[in-house]
């Protein structure tokens, strides 16, 4: 990835740049810029925007409404707003890494099957003091966690998921293996062979690891865990129609794992890292796992199946018990696991669960410096029994007295988490349901600024 993202201009270049500045509601405007204001109706309502010409008829600067308080991922509209240019920020030091980040993030087109209309580019000046690079490498993170869920998953099967962690491991001169198809019951990871057994043969699932600086035994080691459900049918339990209709992000967890590893190491924080993705396809056929069937898993544990649809869990339950086995210091894993994440939480505000205090704090600390929302869920003791099964260890299905059924999705993944350290369970919706401007509708980054953010905070 090179240095700079292409919209970013470096300080030096920035000669004639347009500025924008940021009004708060009732603040006064200057001469012709009030003059200009007033025949608009412009008051510094939040979301307001006038551009003001200069004597020569060009655009002068902008201005945009802030509302009470100025939120610097507000600028995150702008890009689809503005006349193509060369822009500047005006804000305070302290907003403007994360207003330049939000800039970049506003920026994001998935243009691969559909032309757009060619335009004179967006750019801005990277803000005095803004570590270009970094931010540079934020946004292409959030970059590729969206493209990869945007991509359907006739493009984005298992192998493709592979592919993308062979050339992060590559460039990252990490070590990466993969296991595949029937190899996954030889090398003990049967939940991930039965869920995914049903595909294609070219769609086979796979376990795939990715492991950086592990011989550095004198650095902390962090798992990164990612639900890699490239699409999800329901399998013998077939969702409706409209519940399949945007399942190819059903592998946002993945995507999510593999861009918060890649930017650890291209940032080369001080710690170990392994990431490891179970990437399979939720497919039916005669083959495919049934309910009433006992599944094993890795850990040892059995699990009766009471619903094919409830397969993320399962497939997580193999990888959390595979990085547990490497001993980390903090897991987080990340899944687009439950509906009832959303009808707790809704599409933007995805649910944070973790027994560890510190943990909780940290991340949420970091998520509000951020501007990348989480919100704290109870692992509740209380809903443990609706894992119960009569002929096995456990199921996957919770039973129905319990209905909270996001916190006991959770519950089951914390049978499987690693013990050596904290665990941190995010289940995400990795979706915008609705366009709107610096939002298009699809795929999101969710949680992995905020995680990152905790990274570089508690090990640097």
């Amino acid at each position: 990835m090179s240095v700079s993202h292409p919209l970013l201009v470096s300080a030096q270049d920035g000669d004639g740049a347009i500025p924008i500045r940021f009004v708060q509601a009732g603040g006064v405007l200057d001469g012709a810029a009030r003059r200009w204001g007033d025949r608009h109706g412009f008051d510094g309502k939040p979301g307001q925007l006038l551009v003001v010409p200069d004597a020569d008829g060009e655009i002068g600067q902008v201005v945009v409404g802030a509302g009470a308080t100025f939120d610097p991922m507000s600028v995150r509209g702008l890009s689809a707003r503005l006349p193509g240019g060369l822009y500047r920020l005006e804000v305070a030091a302290q907003d403007a890494e994360l207003a330049t980040l939000a800039f970049l993030l506003g920026a994001y087109v998935f243009d691969r099957y559909k032309a757009r209309p060619d335009r004179t580019p967006v750019r801005l000046v990277a803000p005095d003091g803004v570590d270009v690079a970094e931010i540079s490498r934020i946004a292409a993170a959030c970059a590729l966690a969206r493209e990869m869920v945007d991509t359907p998953a006739a493009d984005m099967g298992p192998l493709q998921i592979e592919t993308i962690a062979r050339e992060i491991a590559e460039k990252a001169d990490a070590e990466i293996t993969v296991t595949t198809g029937d190899a996954l019951l030889e090398d003990n990871y049967p939940a991930v062979h039965a869920v995914g057994r049903a595909a294609a043969p070219h769609r086979a699932p796979r376990l795939i690891e990715i492991g950086w600086k592990l011989d550095r035994t004198d650095l902390p080691l962090v798992a990164l865990v990612g639900k890699g459900v490239v699409f999800d049918t329901g399998g013998l339990d077939l969702k409706p129609a409209a519940g399949m209709r945007n399942m190819k992000k059903d592998m946002g967890g993945a995507a999510h794992a593999l861009a918060l590893g890649r930017l650890v190491m291209q940032a080369d924080l001080p710690m170990r890292l392994v990431v490891i993705v179970a990437a399979v396809e939720n497919a039916v056929s005669a083959d495919a796992f049934r309910p009433g069937d006992i599944l094993n898993s890795r850990k040892g544990l059995t699990i009766e199946i009471g619903n094919t649809d409830a397969e993320g869990r399962l497939i997580l339950a193999d990888a959390l018990t595979r990085a547990g086995e490497h001993q980390p210091d903090l897991t987080l894993d990340f899944a687009t696991l439950t509906g009832a994440a959303r009808i707790a939480l809704g599409p933007e505000l995805p649910p944070l669960y973790t027994d560890d205090e510190a943990l909780a704090a940290g991340l949420l600390a970091a998520a509000g410096q951020v501007r990348d929302p989480l919100w704290r869920m109870p692992l509740w003791p209380g809903y443990r029994g609706a894992l119960d099964a009569e002929i096995a260890d456990l199921r996957n299905d919770p039973a129905g007295w319990a209905q909270a059924g996001s916190v006991t999705a959770a519950l089951f993944l914390q049978k499987f988490a690693p013990t050596t350290g904290a665990w941190g369970h995010m289940d995400i919706f990795a979706w915008n349901p609705r366009a709107r401007p610096g939002y298009p509708e699809g795929g999101e980054a969710q949680a992995l600024r905020a995680c990152f953010q905790y990274l570089r905070t508690r090990f640097c």
